[in-house]
């Protein structure tokens, strides 16, 4: 919503770039989804890499008392 508002702001003050942003947003989300997926495997690696790393402390910590 705060985007919209935003843009609606931007709009009154200069339409041309209003719209231009509107246009060019597709395709600037386009160009980003590469590096979110390429985001989203390292953060898994690295998830997989602390979760190995640590299992020998988690198991010589032995069961947690409730």
């Amino acid at each position: 919503m705060a985007g919209f508002l935003l843009w609606c702001i931007l709009f009154v003050i200069c339409w041309p770039l209003a719209l231009l942003a509107l246009v060019a947003y597709p395709f600037v989300w386009l160009l980003s989804l590469p590096f979110r997926i390429i985001g989203i495997t390292l953060h898994g690696v690295f998830a997989l890499l602390s979760a190995i790393l640590l299992l020998p402390a988690r198991l010589l910590r032995g069961p947690r008392a409730i």
